[in-house]
């Protein structure tokens, strides 16, 4: 079926005339049709766009012009693909998965998207998400949950459960996520595919709803690593338009000889214990990191070329206060940020007697609840006589959590750490705990607090059929590194 290829195949078929991009589209769109109603993963379906967008790639690779891409065939001309809701998109609807934006049509694509379709892919739809990207289920969306599709009573994992999900049940060849505090990489490990957050500054950021801006970052969701690398080596890049962009850094897989591996201990231990608020991790996800770490200590049978992989043993104290630390910055610049959705500039405006009413009603009606919630706490953070106690002080502590980071990549070169504490979670079974769901992130947080690049690739699944993640972080702006070592992962740590 052409829609399970990955983005390599697709290319080689589409160039090989195997195959057009209008046949690949409508196997994506028939598996949407016959599967959406259960996963929930789109909520826009462009379905007469793609296909005109797949008939402008076929005449493309048959050696037509078609915008930028020059009547030549680049490495995602005729692929479909799907966005995360909350990432604009030309003439596209755009909702954030929130009603006070159910009617907004950007008016220009993020910039990240904007390369992608000056390549020629092709746009299916977005995809449901956590409302702003407010939430670790993707039960936080104001058109209904995401369901797993290993097992359609497990949440898809959040905020960009809808893009993991679609790419996991091959409703698409790849889709495109954002991650503040792990919304890419723990909905990956959930529906066992292969997610990447960037470096902070690497990718941009215009055109993405903003949540946190010091965190945020836009990447992509992928069946492979090796497609993963291609996708972000197409929107890596500075922006004139985000002054946070850094000048371009290779993202191509490299090939590394010796390799030293920092296993922190804090990730197995007691991160996600009694004094964390949680239970500990899995026994099954434990079993099934540790095993890939075995695996990778002896790669001698590559096909390559024998490798040194040395394991190490490293402490991040500063860990266990990222949990606290993100749930004050985020909610804090989470406030600012929504600050402009007010009801009349965007979306949806409530019928009511006056400009206040205008307001209230859009603001109350059309956010869910969590968004509210982060609302008023970071509010309350951020006001006079809390600001120094809880903003400022978070922002140190952020410095030391990034200072153990740049100390411990001193001795090693990335490092190995499971990305969930657990497999995918029934639905509605930690929604009204808060804490609990705010631990769900326990193991991504630290790296998005420190800018740092981290993809999750998968390690197994659970006797019940769960797909578990490992996840890998490297020094700043080294995503080549992080992707040689999932690319060894995936290969050959069997």
């Amino acid at each position: 079926m052409l829609n399970r290829l990955t983005i390599q195949q697709a290319h080689d078929g589409l160039k090989k005339k195997e195959f057009s991009s209008v046949e690949l589209t409508r196997a994506c769109l028939k598996r949407i049709k016959e599967r959406n109603k259960d996963i929930n993963a789109f909520i826009s379906v462009f379905e007469k766009e793609a296909l005109d967008e797949a008939k402008k790639a076929d005449e493309l690779i048959s050696g037509k012009p078609f915008g930028k891409a020059q009547g030549k065939q680049k490495a995602l001309t005729g692929i479909p693909f799907c966005v995360k809701d909350a990432i604009n998109t030309k003439d596209r609807r755009s909702t954030g998965a929130a009603k006070i934006l159910d009617n907004y049509v950007p008016p220009f694509d993020a910039t990240v998207i904007k390369k992608i379709r000056e390549q020629g892919a092709v746009l299916l739809g977005k995809n449901n998400c956590d409302a702003f990207g407010h939430g670790a289920s993707n039960e936080n969306s104001m058109y209904g949950p995401v369901k797993n599709p290993h097992d359609l009573t497990k949440v898809a994992g959040g905020s960009s459960g809808g893009t993991a999900a679609a790419v996991a049940d091959d409703m698409c060849v790849f889709g495109i996520g954002e991650d503040t505090g792990g919304s890419i990489r723990q909905p990956a490990s959930f529906c066992g595919v292969v997610g990447l957050r960037p470096s902070y500054g690497r990718n941009s950021r215009y055109g993405i709803m903003p949540m946190a801006s010091s965190l945020d970052t836009v990447g992509p969701i992928t069946k492979t690593v090796e497609d993963c690398a291609i996708v972000e080596e197409i929107i890596v890049g500075p922006d004139e338009l985000d002054a946070t962009t850094v000048q371009n850094h290779k993202s191509k897989i490299i090939n590394q000889k010796s390799l030293r591996v920092g296993v922190p201990r804090e990730y197995f231990s007691a991160i996600g214990g009694p004094a964390f608020g949680g239970n500990g991790m899995d026994g099954e996800v434990k079993k099934l990191i540790e095993r890939k770490i075995e695996r990778l200590k002896d790669l001698k049978t590559c096909p390559e070329r024998s490798r040194r992989i040395t394991i190490v043993d490293v402490s991040l104290p500063m860990t266990k206060y990222a949990i606290p630390v993100y749930y004050i910055i985020v909610p804090s610049e989470d406030s600012s940020n929504l600050g402009r959705l007010d009801g009349i500039r965007y979306g949806v405006r409530a019928e009511a007697e006056n400009l206040y009413d205008v307001y209230a009603k859009s603001r109350a009606q059309g956010f869910p609840e969590e968004v509210k919630r982060r609302i008023m706490i970071g509010t309350y953070a951020l006001s006079a006589g809390y600001y120094d106690a809880y903003y400022r002080k978070a922002q140190k502590v952020r410095t030391l959590i990034i200072q153990d980071f740049n100390q411990v990549f001193n001795n090693v070169d990335v490092l190995l750490t499971p990305t969930s504490p657990f497999p995918a979670f029934g639905i509605e079974e930690k929604k009204n705990d808060v804490l609990a769901m705010y631990l769900a992130d326990v193991f991504v947080g630290a790296a998005a607090l420190a800018g740092l690049p981290a993809i999750s690739v998968p390690a197994g699944k659970t006797k019940s059929g769960l797909p578990v993640g490992l996840q890998i972080i490297g020094p700043r702006l080294k995503e080549n590194l992080v992707f040689h070592t999932a690319k060894l992962i995936e290969n050959y740590a069997h």
